[in-house]
């Protein structure tokens, strides 16, 4: 099964259930899916289940208590809220569906679900009696209207020993029903070519030029068009981020590599993100042996390297371009004038400097195209999924202009 869990951050609520002894699991299978996993428990969760077994699975303190002042210090109620990429309360008790339906908010986790803009999914659990009662079926009528997603109940034998729906589901199926929010398919059957990370122009044999870009914005884009279903290729400067799966990944050194892939690859694409900061200039002589000190100074003649983005922008049947401009001053100004010079359809602009854009975790960027989009500082994964969006609507409407 294709995975679109990778990175992903998701909060576990674990309510008041016999079931919770399968909570634990669900945390080991969606780590081992690559993603992040909190954990909020409810007061009767724990008379079921440990705080510290969830702990130790989980790799991270759980948290359990809306007025922990520990936790306000560090990630308060609503930081967590804004953390997750998806809530997932499982196992879901009757009282759980009826206080999320009615709109509470009196403990942590139902003040997490109000709080938080992610999707939010329950997996119920409770006797079979209680689920087929008139009430939880109104409730639960409540929550699809919500769009809170609803995996299972399962039908089987239950702890008190009756015989019908209620059960938690397995914790793969959960798994697989969890993976199958993130697909979606907004860029079904696109191919998009992405670049991403830095460019190192070497001096030497040991030293080069380079810039701060980590690389995580390039890789965030890609997994989102992944998740989007586009075929995605990767081509990748220097970076320490895993590579994704499920996608071509092509790995350069300095900005004439990265140019002439992408030219080898740029007809097959119908997007083209150029999200790499690539370096302008490389070293005109490159030295075959290292460079010891000599003297006070030392002076590099330096030459052009090529615009890759310029030079896809003239091909005959260019593709969709969207190009980034990482700023230190006037930055809607200079991306607009980079976006026209360079014959680019978006551009997505950026204030860059200390803690902020290159290197960061949050980014906050102002899109130009056929209309101006400001994406407040959020986590790259967030807002990778919205620039993956905002992108397949771009490129829908350009190709209804051509056609």
């Amino acid at each position: 099964m294709t995975l679109f869990l990778s990175n992903k951050r998701i909060l576990l609520g674990v309510t008041g259930s016999i079931a919770a002894y399968k909570s634990p699991e669900i945390v080991r299978r969606l780590r081992e899916a690559g993603a992040e996993v909190r954990v909020a428990m409810t007061e009767n969760a724990q008379r079921f289940i440990t705080a510290l077994t969830l702990q130790a699975v989980s790799g991270n303190p759980v948290h359990n208590d809306l007025f922990d002042l520990q936790a306000e210090a560090a990630m308060g109620h609503i930081e967590l809220a804004r953390w997750a990429d998806a809530i997932l309360i499982a196992p879901a008790t009757a009282d759980c569906m009826a206080r999320l339906a009615k709109g509470n908010a009196d403990d942590l986790l139902t003040t997490l679900c109000l709080a938080t803009k992610a999707p939010i999914a329950i997996a119920p659990a409770m006797n079979q009696g209680m689920w087929k009662h008139i009430v939880t079926q109104e409730n639960l009528q409540l929550l699809k209207k919500k769009n809170i997603h609803i995996f299972g109940p399962g039908e089987g034998s239950q702890a008190c020993g009756d015989v019908g729906f209620g059960r938690l589901i397995e914790p793969d199926v959960i798994i697989s029903n969890l993976n199958d929010i993130f697909a979606h398919g907004a860029m079904a059957g696109l191919n998009i070519l992405i670049t991403a990370g830095s460019t190192h122009e070497a001096i030497d044999p040991v030293r080069y030029i380079t810039n701060g870009s980590s690389g995580k914005m390039g890789y965030a884009l890609a997994e989102s068009a992944r998740e989007a279903g586009a075929n995605v290729t990767l081509i990748s400067g220097p970076t320490h981020i895993v590579k994704p799966k499920q996608m071509t990944c092509i790995d350069v050194i300095s900005a004439q590599e990265m140019h002439d892939v992408v030219m080898k690859k740029v007809q097959e694409c119908d997007i083209f993100l150029a999200v790499a900061a690539v370096g302008d200039y490389r070293c005109k002589t490159i030295s075959a042996q290292k460079i010891h000190k000599h003297g006070e100074n030392m002076t590099l003649e330096l030459e052009r390297n090529p615009d890759i983005v310029a030079s896809v922008a003239v091909l005959a049947n260019k593709p969709f371009i969207v190009g980034f401009a990482a700023e230190t001053e006037n930055v809607i100004e200079q991306a607009q004038a980079k976006s026209k010079r360079k014959n680019m359809d978006m551009i997505v602009a950026n204030l860059v400097g200390v803690g902020k854009g290159m290197g960061a975790d949050d980014n906050e960027v102002t899109v130009l195209g056929s209309q101006r989009h400001h994406f407040k500082m959020m986590p790259k994964t967030k807002l990778a999924k919205e620039l993956i969006a905002l992108i397949a609507k771009e490129y829908v409407s350009s190709q209804r202009k051509l056609g």
